[in-house]
C-alpha cells in the first residue's frame, strides 16, 4: 500500500492553516467588509467595454508599468485628498496585499524586523513569515490608540526596517491621527526605517479627518497603501496601490513579478476610478448608515467602538462563538475577530442592517450579553479581511 506522500514543506510552515475568513451562503453576509451594494449599471457598462477593447490584445503582455492606471490614480487621489502626486509615485498591484507583500520583500528578509500595534490585521503576520521577518508588535492602549509615549521607547530598542499603521484600524476602525503618524515617520527615519499607513478603509472616514498623503512631501520614508476593494466594490478585481517616493516605487519594482497586473485588471480599474462619483455616492449611504448603527448600538447599550471605517466592532460577550453562532443561526454572518469578547459586523444596505439588528435583539435576548464592563486588556487581537 502508498503510503501518502509528504512534501518537503519549510520547517515553520508546518501545521500551519491558510488565510481564510468563512465563506458560508447566507442570506447577509456582513463579515468580510465589502461594498455590498452592485456595481451601478453605468459602471458595468464601462468596465465591460474597457474589457472588450483590452481583449483584443490579450495576446500582448500587459503594460508592466500600468501607466494609464496610474494617471487615473492621480486625477483620483488629487480630487479626493487634495494632494498632487506624481505618476512615478504611485504603484499599482493585485489588491493591497500584494503591493504589501512588495513592500516586505523589499524591505524586511532575514536579519529584519516590522514592527505594529496590535490589535490589527492579521495578515501582516502572514507577509512576515512569508519573507522571513521577524514580527515584533506593540499593543495599542486600552481605547486602540498607538500610545506612542509608551511605544515609541519600544520601537526605538527594536528598529524595526517596517513600521506599520492601520488607519483606520482593521478591526476597530479606529483612526491614527496624522501628527502621530508624522512622529512616526521622524522616528523611524532615525533609525532607515520606514513607515507604512495601511489605508484600506479611509474613504469611509467621517468628514475632516486629513489622509497620511498629507504628510509625503515632509516624510520620503513614509507609504501610504489604499485598495479599490473596499470603496470601489471592486473586491473581485484585486487592486490596490501604493503612493510613496519614487525611490521606494523603484525599489518595489526589484521584487515584483514579470508582468505583475494583467490587462484586464488594469482596464477594470481605470474604467472605475473614471466612474468615481457614481461610487462615491455609495459610500455616502454606507457612512450614514454605520453612523446610525453605531447610534441604534448604543442605545441599545452595547460597547461600540468608534469607527472610521465600513464595519463597527462590538460586545461585550460571555461567549461571543456562541453568540457568531447564535446570528448564523438567524442568517446573518459577521466576524468573530478582535478584541476578547467582540464581535465585528460589516455595513451592509439598510435591509441587511435591519436584519441584523433584528436577530442582534433576539440573540440579546437569549442572553449572551455580558453583565461585564470590557477589559482594558485586548484577549485576543487576531483580525482578517
Amino acid at each position: 500500500m502508498a503510503t501518502e506522500y509528504v512534501p518537503p514543506l519549510r520547517d515553520d510552515l508546518i501545521g500551519l492553516s491558510a488565510y481564510g475568513a468563512p465563506q458560508i451562503d447566507v442570506p447577509v453576509r456582513l463579515n468580510v467588509n465589502e461594498n455590498p451594494f452592485p456595481l451601478p449599471d453605468v459602471v458595468v457598462e464601462a468596465i465591460t467595454n474597457a474589457v472588450r477593447s483590452s481583449a483584443v490584445e490579450l495576446n500582448r503582455y500587459p503594460d508592466r508599468e500600468a501607466v494609464a492606471l496610474r494617471k487615473c490614480l492621480v486625477a483620483y487621489l488629487a480630487e479626493e485628498s487634495r494632494v498632487q502626486i506624481g505618476v512615478d509615485q504611485v504603484w499599482p498591484a493585485n489588491g493591497s496585499n500584494e503591493v504589501m507583500q512588495h513592500l516586505f520583500q523589499a524591505f524586511g528578509g532575514p536579519g529584519r524586523s516590522v514592527g505594529t500595534f496590535e490589535p490589527t490585521y492579521s495578515m501582516y503576520a502572514e507577509y512576515a513569515r512569508t519573507t522571513c521577518t521577524d514580527y515584533r508588535p506593540v499593543q495599542r492602549a486600552w481605547d486602540f490608540t498607538l500610545d506612542l509615549q509608551r511605544n515609541l521607547p519600544l520601537l526605538h530598542q527594536t528598529r524595526p526596517a517596517i513600521v506599520v499603521v492601520t488607519s483606520p484600524n482593521n478591526p476597530t476602525g479606529t483612526t491614527a491621527p496624522i501628527d502621530q503618524v508624522g512622529v512616526l515617520a521622524e522616528q523611524a527615519r532615525s533609525w532607515s526605517g520606514i513607515v507604512v499607513v495601511d489605508e484600506a478603509y479611509i474613504e469611509f472616514r467621517r468628514l475632516g479627518m486629513p489622509s497620511a498623503l498629507e504628510l509625503m512631501t515632509s516624510h520620503p520614508n513614509l507609504v501610504v497603501t489604499r485598495t479599490l476593494s473596499k470603496a470601489f466594490g471592486l473586491a473581485g478585481a484585486r487592486i490596490g496601490y501604493a503612493v510613496a517616493d519614487p525611490t521606494v516605487v523603484d525599489a518595489l519594482r526589484l521584487v515584483r513579478l514579470p508582468y505583475h497586473l494583467s490587462a484586464v485588471s488594469q482596464a477594470v480599474a481605470a474604467a472605475a476610478l473614471l466612474h468615481r462619483a457614481e461610487l462615491g455616492a455609495q459610500v455616502d449611504i454606507l457612512r450614514q448608515e454605520r453612523d446610525l448603527l453605531h447610534d441604534w448600538l448604543v442605545t441599545n447599550d452595547w460597547q461600540v467602538i468608534p469607527s472610521d471605517a465600513n464595519f463597527l466592532t462590538f460586545g461585550v460577550f460571555v461567549d461571543r462563538d456562541a453568540a457568531w453562532q447564535g446570528l448564523l443561526n438567524e442568517g446573518v454572518l459577521v466576524r468573530a475577530t478582535g478584541p476578547a469578547g467582540y464581535l465585528r459586523v460589516s455595513i451592509g444596505t439598510p435591509e441587511e442592517n435591519a436584519r441584523f439588528r433584528s436577530a442582534l435583539q433576539r440573540l440579546d435576548r437569549a442572553g449572551h450579553r455580558s453583565v461585564l464592563p470590557p477589559a482594558r486588556g485586548h484577549g485576543d487581537t487576531t483580525s482578517s479581511d
